[in-house]
Parts: C-alpha cells; sequence; structure tokens
C-alpha cells in the first residue's frame, strides 16, 4: 500500500483487515484504515496516531519516515481510541515530543492516559497558527463533529485540509482501491456522525473560505481530485437532504408473510414507476446499510409485524437509529401485521411523529396475518400517495 503526499508530508497509517466491527457495532468485510500523518521541516510534526491493533506497523512506518530524526509535535485533532490508541507509545519512544491540542483535548486527556503534560503542550484556538518552518498549520475548531475536542488543521503551503473524522469511510486502503468512494462513506457518515448535522454545516462554512487542494481524513483515502464533488455531498448529507429520489421499504416480518406483503408494494411501486425502489428485511440485513439507505433516499415505507403490544423489535431498533441519527424531512408510508389485535402502526407513528419535517402518508395499511386479493386496493392507494 503506497500513499504519495508529497516530499515533505508523509502517509504512515495502517490497514486492519482483521477487524469484525468498527466500534463494536459496524459491519465492516473490507477492514478499515487508520489514517496518520508526518510533515518533515525544521520541526517535525506528527499529525494523530492510530488503533492500539495497528501500533507495530504504524511505529515501523513512523521511525522509517523519520529516518533518524525525531517528532516535535503530536497533534491530536480527535482522541478517540482508534486515532489515539498509539500517543502512550509515542511519548514513550519521544519523551520531549510536545502535545498540540484545544482546551477540551487537554481537559479529556486524563481520561485515556496517564502522560505527565507539565511544560509539554501547546493549547490552541480557532485560526491559531504552528509554523514547521517553510509549513504552517491554522487549526480549525470543529466541536461535535463527532466528539466535543475535535479539531481540523489546514497546511497553507500544499493546501491540505487534515479533516480528522470528516470525509471518512470504511475500507482498508489495500483492499478497496479503485472502488467507489460514495458507497460505504455514506453508510459511515450517516451511522457515525449523521447526528451532528449542524456541526458538520458549521465545519463546512469555514471550510469554504480555505483554497483546498487535497483533504487527507483520518480513515479512508486521501482525496486529491473533484474535490467540489466531496464537498457538495457533505453539505448534502450534513443538511439532511435527500440523495436520490427513490423508495426505501424496510420490512421486519416474524413468519415472512410481512416481508411477502413489503415485496408486493415494491413490485407495484416498480409498476407504477418509481425512480428507485430497495426493499431490505430489517432482521438479516446489516443494520447500518439500511439506515444508510434511508437518509440517501427521499421516501421510505416502513411494514412490521404486531408484536407484545408493540412492534417487532428489529423495527423498533431502526427506528430509534433513525430517530437517534435525526432522521428528517423525509416523506413515509407505513403498513402493519397483526393478527388480533395490530399494534405495528400504532408504535411507529408514534416513534417517526418525533422526528422533524416527517410527512406520514395516508392511507395507513392494516393487513391481518397473511396478504389477501382484498388487501390490495389499500396498497394500492398507499403506492399511490407515495408517489
Amino acid at each position: 500500500m503506497d500513499v504519495t503526499i508529497s516530499d515533505a508530508v508523509k502517509y504512515i497509517g495502517v490497514d486492519d483487515t482483521t477487524i469484525d466491527l468498527f466500534e463494536s457495532q459496524y459491519v465492516v468485510p473490507e477492514g478499515v484504515s487508520y489514517n496518520s500523518y508526518l510533515i518533515l521541516d525544521e520541526k517535525v510534526a506528527l499529525l494523530d496516531t492510530v488503533d492500539k491493533r495497528g501500533m507495530e506497523e504504524w511505529e515501523k512506518n513512523l521511525m522509517s519516515a523519520l529516518n533518524g530524526r525525531k517528532v516535535d509535535y503530536l497533534v491530536i485533532h480527535h482522541l478517540e481510541p482508534d486515532h489515539a490508541g498509539s500517543i502512550k507509545r509515542l511519548a514513550e519512544l519521544f519523551p520531549d515530543v510536545v502535545f498540540v491540542g484545544n482546551a477540551k483535548t487537554f481537559q479529556m486527556f486524563p481520561q485515556f492516559f496517564d502522560i505527565p503534560l507539565d511544560g509539554k503542550t501547546v493549547t490552541v484556538k480557532e485560526g491559531d497558527t504552528l509554523s514547521l518552518g517553510e509549513h504552517t498549520l491554522t487549526f480549525v475548531m470543529a466541536p461535535m463533529v463527532h466528539w466535543p475536542e475535535v479539531m481540523v488543521s489546514y497546511e497553507s503551503k500544499e493546501k491540505i485540509l487534515f479533516s480528522a473524522d470528516g470525509f471518512g469511510k470504511f475500507g482498508a486502503l489495500s483492499l478497496t482501491e479503485g472502488e467507489d468512494w460514495a458507497c460505504e462513506a455514506r453508510r459511515y457518515y450517516f451511522n457515525i456522525v449523521g447526528k451532528y448535522g449542524a456541526p458538520v454545516q458549521a465545519l463546512l462554512k469555514k471550510a469554504s473560505a480555505l483554497d483546498i487542494a487535497m483533504i487527507c481524513p483520518l480513515h479512508g483515502p486521501v482525496l486529491k481530485e473533484n474535490l467540489a464533488y466531496y464537498l457538495g455531498i457533505y453539505n448534502t448529507w450534513s443538511s439532511y437532504e435527500p440523495e436520490d429520489k427513490g423508495i426505501l421499504i424496510a420490512y421486519a416480518s416474524i413468519h415472512g408473510n410481512t416481508g411477502i406483503a413489503a415485496e408486493k408494494l415494491g413490485e407495484m411501486l416498480r409498476e407504477k414507476g418509481a425512480e428507485k425502489v430497495v426493499v431490505s428485511d430489517l432482521a438479516r440485513e446489516d443494520m447500518a446499510e439500511v439506515i444508510e439507505d434511508a437518509f440517501r433516499y427521499d421516501r421510505m415505507i416502513v411494514c412490521a409485524a404486531s408484536y407484545d403490544g408493540g412492534v417487532f423489535p428489529c423495527m423498533q431498533d431502526f427506528l430509534h437509529h433513525l430517530q437517534a441519527k435525526a432522521y428528517q424531512k423525509r416523506k413515509v408510508g407505513i403498513l402493519e401485521n397483526g393478527s388480533w389485535g395490530p399494534s405495528a402502526a400504532r408504535t411507529m407513528k408514534g416513534i417517526l411523529e418525533t422526528m422533524k419535517e416527517i410527512e406520514i402518508v395516508e392511507p395507513v395499511v392494516t393487513i391481518k396475518s397473511t396478504l389477501k386479493e382484498s388487501d390490495l386496493p389499500e396498497m394500492e392507494k398507499l403506492a399511490d400517495a407515495m408517489l
């Protein structure tokens, strides 16, 4: 894996191809990268470390790139363990290293590390700079993207934005070279950063004032071309606007009958000319991917069996995930199944009504146990209303 940035700016990150769950919840079949960068000038600055899972390889990369030099500064953009996990090892290698962070960084630092910081910190705020010689870093605060201590930095000589978790994606670099960026970047964004649209918007506004030639995130590839696309799609995502016209049908079925109704509804919509229809089984498919699609498309239909006077648990879990990630500005249809006391629609509607700018489409369709010919007219009405 060879990531070239410039003569002075080196990539020293590592791939993790053996991790099963990122943050112990997101399936990452193609792994993830932990990105770390080194600026070699009169002074040497290390920009973030890596998760302890990749520490040994990262240390080799670091020492090779240094070629006998020492690290003068460690810039801590984000204290989350997947980026700060090797800080203790760095302090052992370079006891005189100076830590660069903001006030919140150093407030949180002792929660993770027992490293004495007396006389070895530079506390920066919005607009402060750090000169390394020919290279100068300007610091931009990015609180709640997606932790309160997050900041990014801009190197003015080479016009590089070091963007912390912004513009990151799932996937080890060695396994995803040449693959579509948006799919796993979207799944990463909405599941990890999605709740924090307003802080992302604030950061994008600051970034618009910078002359950016390259974006170096803490996960995923370095972005060097067509940067307007990445900035534009981040603006769409963080403003909660739909990216594409289409309908997600998310269903939760106990014995398969609700699934049959959901698939039939999908057929109806396709026959009526829907731009895109995606049908997802919440009991079996990757929840994070279904959440990605919920945000990607402008409409959604939720179909679920009633259960214990409420709704089948995987649907409740799905809706609570959407609620937590600030799902909004969408048109939503509802189909429920109940054999004796249908309760799924009431429960789903109650959760959806807590979200901003959600239009719940009529009619709400109820089927009893199995899909019958007599149910089709109401399903047709729902399909027409969604279109």
